[in-house]
């Protein structure tokens, strides 16, 4: 079974939500963890998360809406993320592709959710777009300052240097939908030099159809083709794949488990 490691259910009516997950889990993902992007949003995510269980999910500021609200503090994080399907923290991070918030508030709001991460023992789900050498700098300092702490760079797209800061304080590098686009042959070889043991494979759906879906509303069922390339990249089976994936991502979520029925 498959895990998708990111996506976002909110953006499907609660109506829709048990037939998306039926279509995931009959093509074999036994998993999925919906993402939150505001704290505001934490008991939504909590609510599909409770309702359905294959879904876990995080609580966490996006950096476009990281000037929406005061920044909080570490405590309003982890009060919010004190719920039995929450598995992380995030989605944190810097985007500078678009700029919605201030840059300096929205690295002092990333911060702060690292240290909700170190606190917790949660897992960090980072989103990182054209921000490549700043979110690399804080992931030193934070590291240095306040120790280890489990993170995950998230639908990645950035540039070698990150992915090798990532694996180097510890962190795990995902894999979405555009590792099939045609023009992503720098991403493919990024790829294949991950170590094993810090893979991971998501949909980041409703965004980022993978082929042959490419400019249609991605479904977290769509994560086999993600998952089916990244194993022909690195020349293994896709039943491999899917175990060393799983296996993965249950270590990087604390408590995540495929449940008993599903596998």
């Amino acid at each position: 079974m498959l895990i998708d490691s990111h996506c976002h259910l909110d953006h499907w009516r609660e109506d829709e939500i048990p037939e998306v997950v039926a279509r995931a889990r009959t093509v074999g993902v036994g998993a999925l963890v919906t993402i939150g992007t505001r704290l505001a949003q934490a008991e939504t995510v909590q609510r599909i998360a409770a309702a359905h269980p294959e879904v876990w999910c995080t609580v966490g500021i996006h950096p476009h809406n990281a000037a929406e609200t005061p920044v909080p503090t570490v405590e309003e994080i982890l009060r919010l993320a004190d719920h039995p399907r929450v598995v992380g923290i995030g989605e944190a991070g810097l985007d500078y592709h678009y700029d919605r918030a201030p840059r300096a508030v929205a690295a002092e709001v990333f911060r702060v959710q690292i240290r909700a991460a170190q606190r917790s023992g949660l897992a960090l789900v980072i989103h990182a777009r054209d921000a490549d050498d700043d979110i690399a700098a804080i992931l030193e300092d934070e590291h240095a300052r306040g120790g280890p702490f489990r993170f995950v760079l998230h639908c990645f797209s950035s540039g070698r240097r990150l992915a090798e800061v990532g694996v180097a304080l510890g962190g795990m590098v995902s894999f979405s939908g555009i590792l099939t686009f045609k023009r992503s042959d720098e991403l493919r070889a990024i790829a294949r030099e991950i170590p094993a043991d810090r893979l991971l494979v998501e949909t980041d759906a409703p965004y980022l159809a993978p082929e042959p879906y490419r400019g249609k509303r991605c479904e977290p069922a769509m994560v086999v083709h993600t998952a089916a390339r990244l194993a022909e990249l690195r020349g293994m089976s896709p039943q491999a794949l899917a175990e060393l994936t799983t296996a993965n991502a249950e270590r990087l979520f604390r408590g995540l488990r495929v449940p008993a029925g599903v596998a």
